[in-house]
């Protein structure tokens, strides 16, 4: 036989199916669990971004509806007040627009005596969202001004009107000055709301004023108008301190502000509660989205409504107005003709509740 070597053959060896099962169960239990961990973040924070639903009025479980309402063509319903002399007999109808944190139930202090003077009627209501007016989700500035005329129309106040905002309210009075002009017989705007990012501001100007604003105020005004969809869960959470006006905080307040506070009446907040009972987000949270979020005009834009001279706005600015800085203000008036600039020294953000000055407003309003 031959010599030749002979070759071991190693023995094959069976690959281990269990090690190989266990592997790919482990593997894909990880991914189950990274998956279902992801989820339960993203969902976490969902619901932490997003806004609860609203408690309409008239609606099952939603507060009563106890005031006269309009229902307006797409199906909304906006609250109103009605005072002074009758609509009928009335010589001047002005309707006056709420700020924020407000209502068609605020008081100003006019005297009867004036309203029978002058023959002043006085239609207020709920802006979207605030006492038992419905929910607007599209809110903007542009629909403000369309509630408002629409309101007009549907309680027959006439082809023209006079109008008056209040702070945050104001913004709908730019509104109504751009889209419906023609509605307008004059307008008041009264320490009124200015969105730090109109185009036509200088950046002195802007960023002056804006920084005379406290630190959270500022972020708050930032979220809003960059990140809107986040301003819910901004407004909520406790990691950083958000609108200084809804925390309490007074340093907002310039020292004749605080004086006005601290001399108002106990029961001056009986109405308090029905401001916000459909939401927050709906009434106060929308107001702040909408004035700052992007317009679809500039103040420069607008065109003089009233080209013979037989109407004015007026801005009315309280010098020591700390909520807002007169900078802003003063220089629209500087730039707008058909504007009529009235910034009281040694008054602050309550202006229009003197009644020396309130009366003031309404008289130079409506007789000059």
């Amino acid at each position: 036989m031959g010599s030749g070597s002979s070759k071991k053959v190693e023995p094959y060896l069976e690959p281990n199916r269990n090690c190989f099962a266990t592997t790919t169960s482990l593997s894909a239990m990880i991914v189950k669990i990274a998956v279902a961990v992801v989820g339960g973040v993203i969902g976490w924070v969902y619901t932490r971004i997003k806004p609860p639903p609203p408690r309409i009025c008239g609606s099952p479980g939603g507060p009563p509806v106890t005031s006269p309402r309009v229902q307006l063509n797409d199906g909304r319903h906006l609250s109103y007040r009605e005072w002074g002399v009758s609509k009928d007999e009335a010589k001047y109808k002005i309707i006056v627009v709420h700020g924020f944190n407000s209502s068609k139930d605020l008081k100003l202090p006019l005297s009867q005596e004036l309203i029978e003077e002058l023959q002043i009627y006085v239609l207020s209501f709920d802006r979207a969202g605030y006492g038992e007016s419905d929910p607007h989700p599209k809110r903007t500035v542009k629909s403000e001004a369309f509630d408002i005329q629409e309101l007009a129309d549907k309680l027959q106040i006439g082809p023209k009107f006079y109008a008056i905002g209040l702070s945050m309210g104001a913004y709908a009075i730019w509104s109504c000055l751009n889209y419906i002009p023609h509605r307008l017989s004059g307008a008041s705007l009264v320490v009124p709301f200015v969105d730090y990012w109109w185009p036509c501001l200088p950046a002195d100007v802007a960023k002056e004023s804006f920084e005379l604003l406290l630190v959270q105020d500022r972020w708050t005004f930032r979220v809003a108008r960059y990140a809107p969809w986040l301003f819910h869960w901004w407004m909520n959470q406790k990691l950083f301190p958000s609108l200084s006006m809804m925390a309490g905080k007074m340093d907002i307040f310039s020292q004749p502000d605080l004086e006005f506070l601290k001399n108002l009446p106990p029961d001056s907040d009986n109405d308090q509660e029905k401001i916000c009972q459909q939401g927050v987000y709906e009434s106060l949270y929308r107001d702040i989205m909408a004035g700052y979020g992007k317009w679809e005009f500039d103040p420069m834009d607008i065109t003089n409504p009233w080209p013979d001279n037989n109407g004015a706005a007026h801005i009315w600015q309280g010098y020591e107005d700390k909520i807002i800085p007169y900078q802003v203000n003063r220089f629209l008036s500087d730039k707008l003709p058909f504007v009529q600039y009235h910034e009281v020294p040694g008054k602050g953000h309550f202006l229009p509740f003197d009644s020396g000055l309130c009366e003031e407003i309404f008289r130079t309003l409506l007789v000059g």
